[in-house]
């Protein structure tokens, strides 16, 4: 047993102060072996690193397995080759565009999704053609993707720092082996000198961890899946199999070991220099370049360092930075670079351009003349208003959207497919989210008559949900968590009481808005049906005595309420009658339905449907953008939409009826569909009460 995983946490603290990481991995030992300065980047630095075509099929590729030997686990039928894709294409598609890593043969995002998308086909095909090769050797899955984080002996040897890994299969065979399999995506086969090296350091890792659980494994399958189809019909899956005896235990141990001495005796001295690797083909060598000339002027709080280990990352970088640097004008530095792009085969030029000068220049590389005719900075987005020149479509703006993002270092852009008019002339309208470093108080300077002050948009103007306007009579919420939904619903009901709404009610079954004073809260489900079902009573009294009311009604989590409410059977109220007569004239007696009773979403129906005339105002929220909530009739309704951050386009879709929330920031950034502003997306800062 390693003697550190015996430490108490306040022992463990005080150990891990010493290092500059907290962890070790196989693939963190090969980075460091193959290029100390990328490890120091990402390892220590923490930076980000674009993701290349291959890396993100391969990712696909796992996601699909991970999903296909899991309904294995639970002994249900696999998924067919078609399911497969799907979950592949949705990964795929599901990646940042500030994510892609841009080569020559795939210069655009969009032509890095084509790409990656037909590799994870021909991956999958491969896999659900060939699987027999290792599939019959199955009897019971141990474990799927699953993370380790242990700590582990290397050749003897206590590691100070615990091994994380990711095993993407562990199972048992009918003579009850305990196998090991890591399914690899290549563009060619691995060399037999590469896997006797490689495989051989990987595996033992493998090994190690699953020993720290307990658990001794036989052999590793290395199970290789070629893109490319193979001439001679060959195929497309390998398989190599390294077994766990004595002799190989212990030479692959003392492999691993010598490059993870190395890289643990670096991150724990504080003077190492990092060594960067010039013939190192698989990093960008100009974001290393870039990052070194950082390191040599930016402040530590300028990186996305561990906190705990600022102070430490500090004194290194001044003690470096006086030993090597000392005599060097910061100017010089700058200068190098500024020009780091004349020496090395990457374009850092654009690093010196501004957000409206980048977009321009990605436009104008794919042949389309445009101008930034106008930038308005807004909290949480900025706005682009382009002017495209003579020749250019809308349609080819919209369609490098990625490739914009991309240059503007963001997850993705939101460009608007109709025309945007400012001071009577005609823009594409491009919004880019950011970071936001403001928060919108509302206050009661916000309120106007009876219009609900929801928000700011990019241009300075007030986003309101008119109570008064029969147009807008009802209003739909969506969004995930830490989206601002219920940021939204707070400042709405603020909003209502300063205005004088005589009645606010909230349906809350989820307990998010208990302290709210002066208002009714209803959370238990029977106390919303009975509420409700009063609330419908009450509206046909008054289209009866011809009187109208002035009611707001909150529903939170609204699909949840009506899932979990009484339905069918449920609402039947059954009463003892008399059905006959026996001989001695004694009555026949039994309970029979003598009414049902509305259920809550038909109440909420009627409300929706005839409330709106009689002075009745709703705001349903949820977080779930789904077809099976959010119907084709709940959205007439609702011609008001608001929607702040969902997880997939398709939830934006759902809601707004176009992409886009998918896109936004979070904590408040939102698009609104309504009359009010002739039913065109607008974005949006909403208001935070607190």
């Amino acid at each position: 047993m390693n003697r550190y995983s015996q430490l108490t946490n306040e022992e463990l603290e005080n150990h891990f102060s010493g290092f500059l990481v907290d962890s070790w991995s196989y693939s963190r030992v090969a980075q460091f072996a193959r290029n100390e300065k990328e490890f120091e980047r990402t390892a220590i630095y923490r930076e980000e690193s674009r993701i290349g075509v291959s890396a993100v099929s391969g990712n696909a590729y796992h996601k699909a397995l991970e999903y296909y030997f899991s309904a294995i686990k639970l002994g249900r039928e696999p998924l067919a080759l078609p399911e497969l894709e799907k979950i592949a294409f949705e990964y795929i598609d599901s990646v940042p565009a500030n994510l892609w890593k841009l080569g020559k043969t795939t210069p655009t995002v969009e032509s890095c999704i084509t790409q990656a998308t037909k590799n994870a086909t021909a991956l999958l095909a491969n896999f659900y053609a060939e699987k027999g090769l290792y599939e019959g050797d199955i009897e019971e899955i141990i474990y799927i993707e699953e993370p380790f984080c242990e700590w582990v002996t290397i050749n003897g040897v206590d590691i100070p720092l615990p091994c994380h890994a990711r095993i993407d299969l562990v199972f048992q065979n009918k003579d009850g082996d305990v196998i090991i399999i890591d399914h690899k995506s290549k563009t060619s086969f691995t060399s037999d000198d590469e896997k006797a090296l490689s495989f051989g350091k990987q595996g033992i890792t493998y090994y190690k961890v699953l020993e720290a659980k307990g658990i001794i494994p036989s052999e590793v399958w290395f199970i290789e899946n070629k893109t490319s189809k193979n001439k001679d019909n060959s195929p497309q899956l390998r398989c190599h199999k390294i077994a766990f005896d004595l002799d190989t235990i212990k030479l692959y141990e003392v492999l691993l070991y010598e490059p993870l001495k190395r890289m643990i005796e670096a991150v724990a001295d504080p003077d190492y220099v990092y060594v960067l690797n010039d013939a190192d083909n698989f990093v960008d060598r100009a974001v290393l370049y870039d990052f070194w000339a950082r390191t040599q002027i930016a402040e530590i709080d300028d990186f996305n360092i561990n906190p705990k280990k600022r102070d430490l990352l500090a004194k290194r970088q001044r003690k470096i930075r006086d030993a090597s640097m000392a005599s060097i004008n910061p100017k010089v530095i700058t200068t190098f670079r500024e020009n780091a792009a004349s020496f090395i085969s990457y374009d850092l030029n654009t690093s010196n351009m501004t957000n409206s000068e980048k977009i321009e220049h990605i436009l104008r590389t794919f042949g389309l003349n445009v101008q930034v005719a106008h930038l308005f900075e807004g909290y949480s987005s900025d706005t682009y208003l382009l002017e495209p020149g003579a020749g250019v479509k809308i349609t080819s703006i919209v369609k490098y959207k990625m490739d914009i993002a991309n240059a503007l270092n963001v997850p993705a852009v939101t460009i608007d497919t109709n025309l945007y008019i400012h001071l009577g002339r005609a823009y594409v309208k491009i919004d880019a989210p950011k970071q936001g470093d403001k928060i919108l108080n509302f206050s009661a300077e916000h309120i106007e008559g009876r219009r609900i002050p929801i928000g700011m948009d990019n241009f300075n103007n007030l986003v309101v949900w008119d109570l008064n306007n029969h147009a807008t009579p009802h209003t739909l919420v969506c969004g995930a968590t830490g989206s601002g939904k219920s940021v939204c619903i707070r400042s709405t009901i603020e909003a209502a009481k300063l205005m004088g709404v005589s009645d606010i009610v909230v349906f809350d079954p989820k307990y998010e808005f208990c302290q709210v004073d002066g208002i009714e809260v209803y959370n238990d489900i029977e106390e919303i049906e009975e509420k409700m079902a009063k609330l419908v009573e009450d509206m046909q009294a008054a289209a009866k005595g011809k009187y109208k009311k002035d009611v707001l009604i909150i529903f939170d989590e609204f699909a949840d309420a009506v899932q979990t409410a009484r339905s069918g059977k449920e609402l039947e109220v059954r009463e003892e009658v008399i059905t006959g007569y026996y001989a001695n004239g004694r009555p026949k007696k039994e309970k029979q339905v003598v009414r049902v009773e509305k259920s809550l979403e038909e109440n909420l129906k009627i409300l929706l449907q005839k409330g709106r005339s009689l002075g009745y105002r709703i705001m349903a929220a949820t977080q779930r953008a789904s077809v099976q909530v959010i119907t084709g009739d709940a959205k007439v309704n609702f011609p008001v939409q608001i929607c702040f951050r969902v997880p997939k386009a398709l939830d934006s879709k759902v809601v707004l009826d176009e992409e886009g929330a998918e896109a936004l920031s979070g904590a408040g950034d939102g698009l609104m569909r309504s009359p009010e502003y002739q039913n065109q997306l607008v974005r949006f800062q909403g208001f935070y009460y607190g």
